[in-house]
């Protein structure tokens, strides 16, 4: 098992955390980054392929922590987002 931060560390915004669980690669959120010193498109800049992401796991809906799923789906993503209801 190996987890990986992405974002919201050392910041606020952008929560992004990779879970590697033998072969299954599983995103806890995918948050836009807005800090007033990042340009915009580097949200577009994952780390890791989209499309290798076998699904992704919804803490809230916050934007901080969702509102980079479109980008994540446009550039490769598609397997399953999974949150709870009140979030969907």
């Amino acid at each position: 098992m190996k987890l990986t931060i992405y974002g919201a560390a050392r910041q606020v915004t952008g929560s992004m955390h990779l879970l590697e669980v033998g072969q299954f690669k599983i995103l806890v959120d995918c948050g836009l980054d807005y800090e007033k010193d990042r340009n915009v498109q580097t949200n577009e800049n994952f780390p890791f392929d989209p499309a290798e992401i076998d699904v992704v796991i919804l803490t809230h809906a916050h934007i901080d922590h969702s509102g980079n799923l479109p980008t994540l789906v446009r550039l490769g993503f598609n397997g399953q987002i999974l949150c709870t209801p009140p979030n969907c």
